[in-house]
């Protein structure tokens, strides 16, 4: 991942994928959870997800 998100951008990422993975989104990484939110994290944490974050300008 090069762009490095602060919590709030982790936690939005995080929860939409869930959402997604939830609703019948195909699983991006090998893993034993269950849970979207589990799945969704260990997707964030091998960096797998498609997301990006636009900031405004500051």
């Amino acid at each position: 991942m090069s762009q490095q998100y602060n919590r709030y951008e982790k936690a939005r990422i995080i929860g939409a994928r869930a959402l997604q993975v939830a609703y019948g989104a195909p699983v991006l990484v090998d893993t034993e959870q269950t849970q979207p939110i589990l799945i969704a994290a260990e997707e964030y944490d091998s960096g797998a997800l498609p997301f990006t974050v636009r900031r405004g300008e500051q």
